[in-house]
């Protein structure tokens, strides 16, 4: 067998190395170590980037375009790439390590002659050809040289059978084909377990390592089959086209200071340059793309920016990491300078702010690159019109306000609206925000047409309203007024027109919004949609009106309120405060509204000759009519006071005031009836009738009264409410009042009782009046019956009061039902009378109470003959005794019986009718007791008894059965017939 062609000089390496190595074993480990830790560490997973690499660099050399083809097929991996064929110089490269041949070449991607060994992770057996030859790496073999070297034996032995596979090169037999349009073909039979990751390797070939390799502009990848072909076409601009997405690319690079390359190895300062590359996709990275700095292949140092980072950065020994350093501190600054003009090269819109990175980064790099970024950018002219950052302002305000804003020239320097004011991009290209809150208080300085507010109303109605409180609004101008719209600050509380024509109330110091100004935004904020009801609830129009008196022009004034009550159409006494409203009076003085009368009132006949009323002029009643001055309270009748929560306490103890006669003991009246309450009782709806103290005539008065409105005041009840929310009635004010004076008949309407009503009452009170309904003359306090009376605080005491008045008729009859229900009522308290209504015998008089006793045994009356008694029916006398402080009857004699008598059973029909009966009693032919003959007697315990019929009495009293002591006797006069008469008084009710 002939000897093969070994055009690369691959004997002479391998002899070299090995004679190396067999002068010095450490050198055979030292290489082996070092090709290990390249395959298994720096470039792990890198096999398919390096191929490229190398491919991009044979490409540049040749300045052609760079092409490659990844074939993986049956385990093995091919890689043909067009440009620079192999020669002997890339062989040696190729076979020692950290010597690469590309040295000094500008451009060149690999620079340290160490990428290839990333074949060694996958294979045992690379190999390569070109045109020129070819040439391939074994492990097999180069075990086999090695072994044959006696001093490496050992070490072999230690190391496994492991060998530096690429430090040993072999002429290539047998060249693989290459295929059609490539120069060079790199051929690695992969390890079974290597297949798996290399295709994985496969997949993630994309635009990261076309950009990463620019030479690059085609690469085909076949994965079993699955064909897909990369490529990138270099336009204008720094544009690349990559499978049809476009990437933006800013670059920059130059000559790397000699210091900052002190520390750096030999080989990497011959270099001597720097270069910074950044490529932008439209519409993001594409999904797989290695968040990584590329320096230029990729790295393990993560960047989590939107955009790719092709940077010459010093990498550390382990090739993964860049090293620290002055250097990378340099290329971290040109790094940030880039993205700044990469920025710069975008449109200014919105999508700009995706660019901007944020403060926390992935990594330490990562970080250092972002805060480089972030400081330069507010002076970068990145925003509309090429503006800096730091001389614009954002306004978080709805897009038409901001747009009105920048047409207007409002607020310099202002972002159009579609830029998210609140975004924190934008904060770090260094814009100003404003709040809304801020540039509302800005326009109060802004002087505008008030049409011009409206647009700005319009252009806010969409925004949070608690930030358009200050918000500046144009006010109407008065009639006549030629100035310009004055502006307040605030919608709340002004007035919007509504039916009104507010420059004809200039008098009365309202606040309302311009006409052309007008917006349903303002009402939201605070302004009031006034019609003539709305505008007299504003506390300016009350203000007027209680100044109207002292106004410079109170006929202004009256003109002004009297229009808004006419269109309003209030009821009389609806707005009380109206009544202190300044108008002309017919002396030609001005007075308030309620204390003035219409010409044909009533009451200029009814009131006392010095009451301080005045009669309204004549031209203001034409003009106005009577119906809007009695709605302002002049007079046509009696003025009613309403008002809401009365306070009662405050009421009684005269520190609150309706200005009424005597509210203050009505007050303490409706107090005594509620009874001790925890919180202040209140009345949530009052009205009463005023000036009744003023009243001369009061039959006209009342005749007047009877009638609405009026009415209600007197037969309506107020209601109390206490603090737990009990409703207690009570009687109105008006009612109270009217009882306590003498308005009827010249008496109070307490001294009368209804015709008719109640004959316990006759004779006590007069019947009332006629004229006035009986509704009416209750709710005076007109008397209805002898229990409401006895109800009624101090009934009681004015009956006691009656009843010892000796020109009141009272039947005796009628006296004792008085005197049981007095008995009968609860919780009476009365002043024991001096003088007591009594009987004598068979008269009704009235008598000194010293001389009068109650009745409280009848056995003692034949002892208390021409004594003056108060009967009561049975078991009311210890209680009429107690409340009219008089001795009862039997305290009076001394009952000692002087006569003597005979013991005899009481009958058995009479025991038939009184079960409770005693069986026995003492018979007297002739009973006395202190010294006068009675027909019976029992205050002894026993019964005595004289004759049948007092007998019949004794046993009833005794038994307890007074009411039937009838019944006794007729059973004792006649015991046959005791069937009949049981018969008889079932018979009874």
């Amino acid at each position: 067998m002939g000897e093969v062609p070994d055009p690369f000089g691959a004997r002479g390496l391998r002899e070299r190395v090995l004679r190396a190595w067999a002068e010095s074993p450490a050198r055979f480990r030292e290489d082996a170590n070092t090709e290990e830790d390249h395959a298994l560490g720096g470039y792990r997973d890198r096999v398919v980037v390096e191929l490229a690499q190398n491919a991009a660099d044979a490409a540049a050399r040749a300045s052609v375009p760079g092409r490659l083809r990844l074939t993986l097929r049956g385990g093995v991996l091919e890689a043909a790439n067009a440009g620079a064929p192999l020669d002997a110089a890339g062989v040696e490269a190729l076979s020692t390590l950290r010597a690469s041949a590309k040295r000094g070449e500008a451009g060149a991607v690999g620079r340290f002659g160490v990428g290839f060994a990333a074949v060694v992770a996958v294979t045992d057996n690379p190999l390569i050809t070109s045109a020129g030859g070819g040439v391939e790496w074994s492990a097999e073999r180069a075990r086999e040289l090695v072994a044959g070297v006696p001093s490496l034996a050992a070490e072999l032995g230690r190391r496994s059978g492991h060998v530096p596979l690429l430090r040993l090169p072999f002429a290539l037999t047998g060249s693989p084909q290459i295929p059609e349009g490539f120069d060079t073909v790199v051929r690695l039979l992969l390890r079974a377990e290597a297949v798996d990751g290399v295709r994985r390797q496969l997949e993630q070939v994309g635009p990261a390592l076309m950009l990463a390799l620019p030479a690059l502009e085609r690469v085909e990848v076949d994965a079993d089959g699955d064909v897909r072909t990369v490529t990138a076409e270099h336009g204008p601009r720094g544009t690349v086209t990559i499978d049809g997405a476009v990437w933006h690319t800013a670059e920059a690079h130059g000559a790397v200071p000699p210091e900052l390359l002190a520390d750096r190895p030999t080989e990497e300062r011959a270099r001597g340059v720097w270069q910074v590359r950044w490529a932008l996709p439209e519409g993001g990275l594409p999904q797989g793309t290695p968040a990584v700095v590329h320096a230029p292949t990729p790295s393990d140092e993560r960047l989590d920016l939107p955009a790719l980072l092709i940077a010459s950065f010093p990498l550390a020994p382990d090739r993964r990491h860049v090293a620290p350093g002055g250097l990378t501190d340099f290329l971290v600054e040109r790094a940030a300078e880039t993205y700044e003009r990469l920025m710069e090269g975008r449109a200014a819109t919105p999508r700009l702010l995706e660019l901007v990175p944020t403060p926390i980064g992935a990594g330490e790099l990562d970080g250092r690159i972002r805060r480089a970024v972030l400081g330069r950018l507010p002076d970068a002219p990145l925003l509309p019109h090429r503006a800096r950052g730091r001389d614009m302002v954002a306004v978080d305000a709805p897009s038409p306000f901001v747009e009105l804003l920048s047409e207007d020239g409002v607020l310099a320097g202002l972002l159009p609206p579609e830029w998210p004011a609140r975004s924190p991009a934008l904060a770090a290209l260094g814009v100003r925000r404003v709040e809304l809150a801020d540039v509302v208080d800005e326009l109060a300085a802004v002087e505008r047409e008030p049409a011009w507010w409206r647009r700005v109303y319009e252009a806010l109605a969409g925004a949070a309203t608690d930030a358009l409180g200050a918000l500046p609004v144009p006010l109407a101008t008065a009639k006549g007024d030629a100035a310009a719209a004055r502006t307040v600050r605030g919608p709340r509380g002004l007035l919007i027109a509504d039916g009104v024509d507010p420059a004809g109330l200039g008098a009365l110091g309202l606040r309302f919004v311009h006409p052309e100004a007008v917006h349903p935004l303002l009402p939201r904020l605070g302004a009031v949609e006034a019609g003539p009801r709305a505008v007299l609830a504003d506390p300016a129009v009350r203000a007027a009106v209680e100044d109207s008196l002292d106004a410079e022009d109170p006929d202004a004034v009256a003109e002004a309120v009297l229009g808004l009550v006419g269109a309003a159409r209030l009821d009389p006494g609806e707005e009380p405060w109206l009544s202190a409203l300044a108008l002309p009076a017919e002396d030609g003085e001005h007075d308030p509204a309620g204390e003035l009368l219409l010409p044909e009132s009533p009451l200029r006949a009814l009131m006392a000759g010095d009451a301080p009323f005045g009669v309204v002029d004549g031209a203001t009643l034409e003009r106005w009519g009577a119906e809007t001055l009695v709605a302002v309270g002049v007079l046509d009748g009696f003025a009613l006071a309403r008002e809401e929560d009365v306070n009662l306490p405050g009421l009684a103890d005269e520190a609150e005031t309706l200005h009424l006669d005597d509210e203050d003991r009505w007050a303490e009246d409706v107090l005594a009836r509620i009874g001790p309450q925890d919180l202040p009782p209140v009345v949530p709806e009052f009205q009463a009738v005023r000036d009744l103290e003023l009243v001369e005539d009061w039959p006209a008065a009342l005749r007047l009264l009877a009638r609405p409105p009026w009415r209600a005041a007197i037969v309506e009840p107020a209601h109390a409410m206490s603090y737990d929310g009990r409703r207690v009635s009570v009687p109105s004010y008006t009612a109270w009042w009217l009882s306590r004076h003498p308005v009827l008949g010249g008496r109070r309407p307490g001294r009368y009782r209804l015709p008719g009503d109640d004959d316990a009452l006759a004779g006590l009170y007069d019947a009332a009046p006629e004229g006035l309904d009986e509704r009416l003359l209750l709710a005076l306090g007109v008397r209805t019956s002898l229990l409401d009376l006895l109800d009624e605080p101090g009934g009681a005491q004015e009956l006691l009061d009656r009843l010892s008045d000796p020109e009141r008729h009272v039947g005796r009859a009628q006296l004792g039902g008085l005197w049981t229900a007095l008995a009968d009522a609860p919780e009476v308290t009365v002043e024991p009378p001096g003088r007591v209504r009594a009987v004598v015998g068979d008269e009704v008089v009235v008598a000194d109470a010293l001389d009068t006793f109650v009745l409280d045994r009848p056995d003692v009356l034949p002892l208390l003959t021409g004594s003056p008694l108060v009967i009561a029916a049975h078991g009311r006398d210890a209680r009429l005794a107690d409340l009219l402080d008089l001795p009862p009857a039997s305290a009076e004699v001394a009952g000692d019986v002087g006569s003597a008598g005979e013991e005899r059973d009481v009958p058995p029909e009479v025991l038939a009718v009184l079960p409770d009966a005693p069986p026995v009693y003492v018979a007297h032919e002739r009973l006395v007791v202190d010294g006068v003959d009675v027909p019976w007697w029992t205050a002894d315990g026993g019964v005595h008894a004289s004759g049948l019929s007092g007998l019949a009495r004794a046993l009833a009293w005794t038994s307890g059965a007074w009411e039937d002591r009838l019944l006794a006797e007729a059973v004792l006069r006649d015991p046959a017939a005791l069937p009949v008469l049981l018969a008889e008084s079932e018979l009874e009710p």
